[in-house]
């Protein structure tokens, strides 16, 4: 199947970068390298575009399509929460801009044999990284009733948590869970039939949970984006999408800390923190997608788009 991803908020993210001919850019989440060839083809000789995926499949992809701009790019596969060592390891300093589009890719929800779908058949597995140990299948039948609970509560903020991890742990003491719609199956019948589907698909909350626990989504995001954020030139600019309200509350977080200056107590007389405002917001609310992108492309529905630009360090 053809890696085929549309970017979302393409033209928004690249406004939103201000891109330099000659500058270095980071594509943290390159998937089938849609923001990264906006990028790249901007780029002169004297740019460079690093490029960041632990999916295989995307790299196949990727290379592939930025083949014409291969002088300029540089491909890491690898988690974008490793890009600091990474660019360390490749010699580079600071960045003037980074671009983070998080969550699942849309040709791996399509990719039925990837595990990822609720409404297409497939063993369990939401491996972001197919060699990481890991997979969906191993959560849904390994993990205790009240782990199950906690993370489709944290991670889905679904209501019925405790309901249907009851379900599932009834389930597979009768036999393995081992197929994507024998759990979306499990999920629905948690739910009357007259509001089941009343807020879309009712098992779409479960996925996204066992989604994010397999492949660590949201473990040390925050650090991530802070690190990334700090690693900029001044002037250079760094834009982050997020698809539901978790990732966005941390970004929103680590911007937020990073905007701030001297923390100190209201009364105390001088500045004993030496904390300085790091960046400043370049969008005061996330930007969502144009009426006409979600007519071509619904999923950018729930996206959210946020901007900073690092400030020059205070004499």
């Amino acid at each position: 199947m053809e890696f085929a991803h549309k970017p979302v908020m393409l033209a928004e993210c690249i406004e939103a970068l201000k891109i330099k001919p000659d500058g270095i850019y980071l594509d943290g989440t390159m998937g089938g390298g849609g923001h990264s060839y906006e990028i790249a083809k901007r780029l002169t000789e004297g740019g460079r575009l690093i490029a960041f995926d632990k999916d295989a499949d995307a790299h196949e992809a990727a290379g592939k399509r930025l083949e014409e701009y291969a002088d300029r790019v540089t491909f890491v596969r690898d988690d974008f929460k490793n890009a600091c060592a990474g660019l360390d390891e490749l010699g580079i300093k600071t960045l003037d801009g980074v671009l983070l589009d998080l969550g699942v890719s849309s040709w791996q929800i399509d990719s039925a044999e990837r595990g990822f779908s609720y409404v297409k058949d497939a063993p369990l597995d939401m491996r972001m990284d197919r060699g990481a140990e890991l997979n969906a299948r191993d959560v849904v039948n390994g993990y205790t009733e009240s782990e199950l609970a906690r993370i489709f509560r944290e991670y889905g903020e679904e209501k019925l948590a405790g309901k249907i991890a009851a379900r599932i742990a009834r389930e597979r003491e009768k036999r393995p869970i081992d197929t994507t719609l024998q759990l979306a199956d499990l999920v629905a019948a948690c739910y009357p039939p007259a509001t089941r589907h009343k807020f879309g698909h009712p098992a779409k909350r479960v996925f996204q949970a066992v989604r994010i626990e397999v492949n660590g989504e949201l473990e040390g995001l925050g650090e991530a984006v802070t690190e990334l954020a700090l690693r900029l030139a001044p002037g250079g600019r760094m834009a982050v999408i997020t698809f539901h309200s978790l990732e966005d509350r941390i970004v929103k977080n680590a911007f937020r800390q990073l905007t701030l200056s001297c923390t100190c107590p209201p009364d105390f007389p001088v500045c004993v923190c030496g904390k300085v405002q790091e960046v400043r917001l370049v969008n005061a609310k996330p930007i969502t997608a144009s009426a006409a992108e979600l007519e071509e492309n619904p999923r950018a529905e729930s996206a959210k788009l946020r901007i900073v630009e690092r400030l020059a360090a205070n004499k």
